[in-house]
């Protein structure tokens, strides 16, 4: 009996040594996944190749630690050790996806949840339920889970285990989703003959980039769409409201490096500028031309895409047949600072005082902090209660214009996240420009489409610089139930304006 209690006296130690040695390298192996991660995905995954791929490894990570450990503390500490790791060695990333939390706002929010939390969903709760499910492996294989079966507390645990499983299942299922967009019908309801709707790719300099092509007919002029931002996808937005120009061109909706299905080529942001930005476009604009076999296209620009579209038609009027500007932008600081009194005015005015608070601690633009800009562009109600047009649809607005299938799900998600970190990264490269002095002249035909309850800030500069400019012919419109996005407040007038006005003249 002494023998057998010596015996066991001494294996217990040895035991626990063992136990102990098994944790620590069970830390050192997420830590060092975690950091492998950080390098290689350092903005987290943000495809859907790399979301299903870093997925499963976090699953199987866990699985592995769950079988390796008997600690029940490892199902939190594993993927608080990974994300120490996975945030430690991406520190240089920039952007407000990746820099530190801040809650002060809406926009501060979506960069939480865009950033962060997806890669919570997709790499430390995986990692977790695979630790879960390692231990119970790991006790049904020492004969504990049957035992731990039969009280409440025990199968409780398990339906738990079960439930977060199939949850992890659902959202690879979700993120397996494919990213599809409807063919153009015909009277018969079946594919429209010699029409094109299509999502595809293209390199522009040296990063793939998406576009979505769709119209009723192949050989009706190719209208190339920039939306704005910097960051905005517009292929849901023209998903939703562009449907009456597919009738009569063929719609080329180009997601620019960083935003929403190119959000993948947002690195290296050092390459990301706006003199390459004009040089994408006019390889963009050069790929549409030798695909429909046209010497030149329409180019329709929103916001700073009209900032974008005049510099590429600038550079290039060979190219375009016509210069369509909506929202359109002259001078980016003098504009914000516009804004900025008109935001703190009213907030003034209206007892925001709140709203009021925030403006006049940031003070006027420019800001280092890119959150900041919401509060003095976005915040004043002014901007957006207005009557919109009859056909006006809110899914057009984002975030719900993220949510039709031509995306995958991991785009929907960091779509968001894209428009604040690409925003980041070009918006402060355009602090000098200003069109009254480096764009005088145009050498093609030029329209402006503004909205009646457009800022002044943007549109009183807009005319000044647009009675300035000389062209070949121009011309200037106000849609009375417009804002700053007047081809979605009223897409069907836009639609006629650009069919009887825009293609006779040009």
């Amino acid at each position: 009996m002494s023998t057998v209690h010596d015996r066991a006296a001494r294996t217990g130690p040895a035991r626990a040594q063992r136990a102990r040695q098994r944790s620590v390298v069970v830390v050192v192996l997420v830590a060092a996944a975690g950091l492998v991660t950080g390098v290689v995905l350092p903005r987290g995954p943000v495809t859907t190749a790399q979301s299903v791929t870093v997925l499963v490894v976090c699953a199987a990570l866990g699985l592995l630690v769950g079988l390796r450990t008997a600690s029940r503390w490892v199902v939190l500490l594993a993927p608080l050790v990974f994300a120490a790791a996975f945030e430690l060695v991406r520190v240089p990333a920039s952007g407000p996806t990746v820099d530190g939390i801040h809650l002060g706002s809406v926009y501060s929010v979506i960069a939480l949840l865009a950033g962060r939390g997806f890669d919570a969903v997709v790499m430390y709760v995986p990692l977790a339920v695979g630790v879960v499910w390692g231990r119970l492996l790991a006790r049904r294989a020492a004969g504990d889970g049957l035992r731990a079966g039969r009280s409440a507390g025990g199968w409780l645990r398990f339906a738990a285990a079960v439930v977060a499983a199939a949850l992890v299942l659902v959202l690879t299922a979700g993120l397996l989703r494919p990213a599809t967009t409807a063919p153009i019908p015909g009277p018969d309801g079946e594919p429209l003959p010699g029409s094109v709707a299509e999502l595809t790719t293209v390199e522009v300099g040296g990063h793939e980039q998406a576009l979505m092509l769709r119209g009723a007919d192949a050989d009706n002029p190719v209208l190339l769409y920039l939306e704005g931002g910097p960051g905005g996808t517009g292929i849901g937005r023209m998903r939703v409201a562009g449907e009456a120009l597919e009738e009569d061109f063929t719609v080329a909706v180009w997601d620019q490096r960083g935003t929403g299905k190119s959000i993948s080529a947002l690195e290296p942001t050092a390459t990301l500028t706006v003199e390459q930005m004009v040089t994408d476009t006019l390889a963009v604009t050069d790929h549409l031309r030798e695909r429909f076999g046209q010497e030149r296209i329409y180019l329709v620009g929103s916001s700073w895409g009209s900032t974008l579209g005049v510099l590429a038609v600038q550079r290039a009027p060979e190219k375009y047949h016509a210069y369509v500007g909506a929202g359109q932008m002259v001078d980016q600081q003098e504009t914000d600072r516009r804004m900025y009194a008109e935001s703190l005015a009213w907030a003034e005015r209206t007892g925001a005082e709140n709203l009021a608070a925030r403006l006049r601690a940031n003070g006027p633009p420019p800001y280092e902090d890119m959150l900041a800009y919401p509060d003095a562009l976005s915040a004043n109600p002014e901007y957006r209660d207005f009557p919109h047009g009859e056909d006006y649809d809110p899914a057009s607005e984002y975030p719900a214009s993220l949510f039709v299938p031509e995306y995958t799900l991991t785009e929907q998600v960091r779509g968001m996240g894209g428009i604040l970190d690409t925003f980041a990264v070009l918006y402060p490269q355009l602090q000098e420009t200003d069109f009254r002095r480096d764009v005088p002249a145009l050498e093609v035909p030029v329209f402006v489409v503004e909205g009646a309850h457009e800022s002044p800030g943007r549109a009183d500069l807009a005319r000044e610089w647009f009675e300035r400019l000389e062209a070949p012919q121009k011309e200037l419109v106000v849609f009375d139930r417009s804002g700053h996005t007047p081809h979605f407040d009223e897409p069907g007038r836009f639609h006629e304006f650009l069919v009887d006005t825009v293609l006779p003249r040009t």
